[in-house]
């Protein structure tokens, strides 16, 4: 963290000629010291993660789903999603192939909350920017929404409240026997995964950082604290609505987490914030409608909402 806050200074106040004392020398620190280590400490894990594909493909997901009980296969299903880089983005085809596998619909769910809302990448940061204590509540209390919400979906035996044609599509899997994969192209696929990964992220992690450097230097402390401090019940429900019609990765939420923590936030209503960004916002809503019918839509909206809530109050009042 030192080296990282020295260079943001070097930048802001030997190069640029900033004040230390001015708002927009702060930022500048800020914005500096957090894009060089947010964006080192992504490059690292989606290099791990690239080579974690290369062993976990969502066909061995599906396989490993199939046929399993209530409760073990939600417990499975949120830990398989934990490690594996989902997103909303491809909620859709991965839904039709667990559903098509004969996966039941609350382990998809579990599935299907835990990959996007305890991603990876997330993890990392929160481990380097937050210690190893908020990371492991984080971690936890995401396993814990995935499966308790997957098993609620599940005995609401709401299958007709998915789209008929979700049934009826066949995957198509390769007829191509599985092969070795050599620890070469293993690397060489994760170092692709990088490249392409940074590419595609890099400038909405940028301007994440941005909007945190903004807070971080001038949204009033007492302003936060008003709306969204330890002593306002209201805070994190609040913070969940906010953040339900918001589209990030959870890369792009922790500068600004960061920001608002450091500007008086309680911890559990920023992670709130964070959550409902990233498992509970309207575009990934708007991509499951594909294939599931409005009740069950609403019934996945409503369980998430609740769990994120009182995982941000238990956060609160475990975390003064």
């Amino acid at each position: 963290m030192g080296l990282f806050d020295g260079l943001g200074g070097w930048v802001a106040f030997q190069l640029l000629k900033l004040s230390s004392n001015s708002q927009i020398g702060s930022a500048v620190q800020f914005f500096v010291s957090d894009s060089v280590e947010v964006l080192l400490l992504l490059a690292v894990m989606i290099f791990f993660v690239g080579l974690l594909r290369t062993y976990v493909t969502p066909k061995k997901v599906r396989k490993w789903l199939g046929g399993k009980s209530e409760g073990i296969g939600n417990v499975l299903a949120a830990l398989l999603g934990i490690p594996t880089p989902f997103c909303s983005c491809s909620a859709v085809p991965i839904f039709i192939g667990f559903v098509e596998s004969g996966v039941p619909l609350g382990v998809t769910f579990s599935f299907l909350i835990s990959s996007p809302m305890v991603n990876e990448v997330a993890v990392a940061l929160l481990l380097g920017l937050f210690g190893w204590q908020v990371t492991a509540l984080y971690i936890a209390s995401g396993f814990t929404i995935a499966v308790i919400a997957g098993i609620i979906i599940g005995r609401m035996h709401m299958e007709k409240e998915v789209e008929d044609f979700v049934y009826e599509i066949k995957l198509k899997e390769s007829g191509e026997k599985d092969r070795r994969v050599t620890w070469s192209e293993r690397i060489e696929f994760a170092k692709t995964e990088v490249k392409d990964i940074m590419q595609r992220v890099s400038l909405y992690v940028l301007a994440a950082i941005g909007v945190g450097a903004f807070i971080h230097s001038y949204v009033p402390v007492n302003f936060l604290l008003g709306v969204a401090g330890r002593g306002n019940f209201l805070a994190v429900p609040v913070a969940v609505l906010i953040g339900i019609p918001l589209y990030s990765n959870a890369a792009g939420m922790i500068p600004i987490v960061q920001a608002l923590i450091s500007k008086g936030m309680a911890i559990g209503t920023a992670l709130a914030f964070m959550m409902s960004v990233t498992a509970l916002s309207l575009p990934e809503m708007i991509i499951l409608k594909k294939v599931l019918k409005p009740k069950l839509i609403a019934l996945f909206i409503g369980v998430l909402f609740v769990s994120i809530v009182l995982t941000g109050l238990l956060f609160n009042a475990i975390i003064s």
